[in-house]
């Protein structure tokens, strides 16, 4: 409910002196203080009403917390708490864009709500802009926090480094059969059963004490062995195994789970290749490779870090994010290397990742989408300059693993390559929606990120966005695309054969929430933040067991998805998104034949709209 002064609210003299106290308001006279107070709505709000949706439609009022709380919340995370006296929405408001953050009432409460003219001229002063740049500060160290806060494998227990069970062999096994053992099974340590325990034999005794210290080959493997053996438990992490390792003297350590019983045996390597595999350290690599050969070398790190990090259980979400932000590095640093190449940009340019990259739901099977915008200009040189950097960029991604889109979505080509006013156009024709190919380039472009550049895009092209939902034809169009890919569920529902997880799957996932975005305005990236604040913006409790499952069905798809990859990377397969069923676990398959039925529901609940 909002009231204004003088209609059952708090008088205007009142409001005065409690925004005098403030800032950026203590600088004000009187005679503005008032004005303002008489301009304020106020608006009582109930515990988990939402005010603002992250990625929603941009703010229109400046908020100040008169009683109560509001919680600000990025990606379901709560990362700031707002009592009596504090301000919000002012980013939005600004700049026009889409919050950054949802704004929820932690509790009953009351907001001041100040229309944007007024909000605007009080930000415009001097004490305004103080306000706008000291907490922008703020943002700027949460950002910050934030990025620390990304997973890194050296926090990890020492089982996730383990990826093979241990290998046993007798006391009275001859050395040559033990090392024969060792050597077809490709490991470095085999351990021997004892009457009194375990003891260990490495390929280091091997080496030191039968073909350096000429024990026969055919003497029992007992002879070599190292007893008692220094042991590790499975919950140990990985940091305080490097130090067991050092002080016990020995390069391998059995893992034992809570019974005794021995899951593997952790090397110096595995520990040693936590530095190199750290999506830390690798993005450093990349960011400081000198050229394309070294950039490309440094990539194929990747593989082993994807395997890596899902192995130590990282969900599936996280793990995709990872992933687009290694690419977005090798972005930026293959566009250094091209503008050290041809000198500096003639004019400011702006870099963008379409589909899968701009949703930050990258996979290594993941082909590059892309594309240039760059300011406006009457010399044709400068296309010229562009397309021979987005030629070496685009070069220079396929050799780090990720392939050429095959339709052609790529920087180096003059279709998705233009001056920023083409692009407003281009945007304008989508939304016309008159045929297919323009309803297939809006469901490429409008998935779209700035990865580099210093041209200011983002207002630009997301105002014509927010326009769809005043085109009936395109919004149509849009909602056949959550059609046109048939279900892979046979009779009655049931799921047999092959399914490709990606467009049976996930993409039917994506376009349903795609649509649902553009139907309330929502610019948010990833799909499952368009559906979170899809709720949001309908009046739902996102974590009602409806949308929940919803974006568990994504989320378990997109897992399936990865570890299927994962498979391929261990089998030196390529990698596709063809899973044959009947090689799933029995609960793997119940889930996703779960998955997709309640996409199918999902389908179903789209109201009928007739097709163009």
């Amino acid at each position: 409910m909002s009231k204004k002064s003088g209609v059952g609210g708090v008088e205007p003299s009142k409001r005065a002196r409690f925004l005098s106290r403030l800032e950026p308001f203590r600088g004000l006279s009187p005679e503005e203080l008032e004005h303002i107070a008489d301009e304020i709505m106020e608006r009582d709000v109930s515990a988990g009403e939402v005010v603002l949706v992250e990625s929603g439609p941009p703010g229109a009022e400046l908020y100040v917390v008169h009683s109560g709380a509001v919680e600000l919340a990025h990606k379901e995370a709560v990362v700031a708490i707002l009592t009596s006296g504090e301000i919000f929405g002012y980013p939005t408001l600004l700049t026009g864009l889409a919050p950054e953050f949802t704004a929820r009432a932690r509790e009953d409460g009351r907001l001041y709500c100040i229309p944007s003219d007024v909000a605007l001229g009080l930000l415009s002063r001097p004490d305004g802009v103080r306000f706008v740049a000291g907490n922008l500060r703020e943002r700027l160290i949460q950002s910050a926090s934030t990025m620390l806060a990304l997973p890194d494998v050296r926090t990890r227990q020492v089982t996730s480094l383990v990826r093979s069970d241990p290998l046993f062999c007798e006391p009275d096994t001859p050395i040559h059969d033990a090392a024969q053992l060792l050597m077809d099974a490709g490991r470095s340590a085999i351990l021997v059963r004892t009457r009194d325990g375990l003891g260990i034999v490495t390929d280091v005794d091997f080496r030191d004490k039968v073909v350096v210290g000429g024990i026969p080959s055919d003497a029992p493997v007992a002879r070599i062995m190292t007893s008692p053996v220094h042991t590790i438990g499975a919950e140990v992490l990985a940091p305080e195994a490097s130090i067991a390792m050092m002080v016990s003297g020995v390069n391998h350590l059995p893992v034992l789970d809570n019974d005794g019983n021995v899951v593997g045996i952790l090397s110096a390597s595995n520990l040693m290749a936590l530095d190199a595999r750290s999506p830390f350290a690798l993005r450093r690599s990349l960011s400081l490779a000198r050229d394309a050969d070294e950039l490309a070398a440094s990539a194929q790190d990747i593989p082993d870090l994807f395997v890596d990090l899902l192995d130590a259980n990282l969900d599936a979400a996280a793990l995709t994010r990872i992933l687009t932000v290694l690419c977005d590095t090798m972005t930026a640093r293959l566009l250094e290397i091209a503008v050290d190449k041809y000198g500096e940009p003639p004019v400011p340019y702006a870099w963008l990742a379409f589909g899968s990259c701009a949703r930050a739901e990258l996979t290594l099977a993941s082909d590059q989408d892309n594309g240039l915008a760059y300011d406006d200009t009457d010399d044709p040189a400068v296309d010229e300059y562009f397309r021979l950097l987005a030629v070496d960029v685009n070069a220079g991604l396929a050799r780090c693993g990720f392939v050429a889109d095959p339709h052609g979505v790529l920087a180096r080509t003059a279709q998705w390559r233009m001056p920023l006013s083409k692009w407003k156009a281009v945007f304008e024709y989508c939304l016309e929606g008159k045929d297919l190919d323009r309803l297939a380039r809006a469901s490429v472009a409008f998935d779209y990120r700035q990865v580099a550049g210093e041209l200011y895009i983002d207002k630009v092209l997301t105002d014509i966005m927010r326009e769809a939902p005043q085109h009936p034809r395109f919004m149509r169009g849009l909602h056949q695309l959550g059609f046109n890919i048939p279900s892979p569920l046979g009779f009655r529902g049931r799921l047999v054969g092959y399914v490709d997880i990606k467009k049976n799957g996930l993409v039917r996932m994506q376009n349903l929430a795609r649509y649902w975005a553009f139907t309330h305005g929502i610019t948010a990236q990833t799909t499952l933040e368009r559906l979170i604040a899809v709720a949001e913006i309908e009046g739902r409790d996102p974590m009602n067991e409806d949308d929940r499952s919803l974006r568990e069905a994504f989320t378990s798809m997109l897992h399936l998805q990865l570890r299927h990859h994962a498979n391929a990377i261990r089998n030196g397969r390529p990698l596709d998104n063809i899973i044959d069923t009947s090689t799933l676990r029995p609960l793997d398959h119940a889930n996703l034949q779960e998955a997709l039925r309640l996409v199918a529901a999902e389908q179903k609940r789209f109201p009928f709209l007739p097709r163009l």
